[in-house]
């Protein structure tokens, strides 16, 4: 099940926590050679310390993680203003309705163990429409995402236009790109078909009736 864990259930969710945080350090410190700080057996930085919202793909018992990613909004401190403000994508990316997703990452180890199956690739595919999911539900309208290149091809395959307004160089082996898209209805639909998903994937998803009156509800 995929859920989001804000501030005041990260006592509850301890376990799923300390599964991302260790999660990230193997992914992107051991694996992509990023430049992260690195506590322990652990990634966390400064913007974690803001109490940010965790999107969590767990099983139904929340105790085993697949994978995660971390929400932020726009209008607060965020790792991709500081990346990229001296673009022109830093200055048109602030707005109550457009939050930043960072740290996205999956336990592929554990997703083989548990979904034999089931491809990297369409795993992803899935985190990005539970992503869309979470933000129709939460009144958000734009994502804007970090990855590296070579990951395009898998939002393609997911069925998300991603469009990239920056890129910066200096955090790894590759350059990290910045990327915005749409959070919509019809991208959700089309999410769904490219990846064969039928049902709702995100456990509070509620569809968005006019995106104008739905308020942003991720509280810090």
């Amino acid at each position: 099940m995929f859920i989001l864990v804000q501030a005041h259930q990260y006592a509850r969710y301890q376990a799923l926590m300390d599964q991302a945080f260790r999660l990230r350090k193997r992914v992107f410190h051991d694996q992509l050679g990023w430049a992260v700080t690195i506590d322990g057996d652990c990634e966390r930085d400064e913007y974690d310390a803001l109490r940010p919202a965790y999107l969590m793909w767990c099983n139904d018992r929340a105790e085993r993680l697949y994978g995660t990613l971390r929400l932020m909004p726009t209008t607060g401190p965020t790792l991709l203003y500081d990346v990229f403000h001296n673009t022109s994508a830093g200055a048109n990316l602030i707005a109550p309705g457009i939050y930043e997703g960072t740290r996205m990452c999956l336990d592929e180890e554990t997703l083989s163990e548990d979904f034999p199956r089931l491809e990297t690739g369409k795993a992803f595919g899935m985190l990005l429409l539970a992503l869309c999911e979470c933000g129709l539900s939460h009144g958000i309208e734009t994502l804007v995402s970090n990855y590296e290149p070579h990951l395009a091809r898998v939002y393609r395959r997911a069925g998300l236009a991603v469009e990239e307004v920056g890129r910066a160089e200096g955090y790894g082996r590759s350059p990290v790109c910045c990327g915005v898209f749409e959070v919509s209805e019809e991208v959700r639909t089309r999410m769904q078909q490219a990846l064969g998903v039928a049902a709702p994937l995100y456990a509070g998803y509620r569809p968005r009736k006019n995106a104008a009156s739905e308020p942003v509800r991720i509280s810090a």
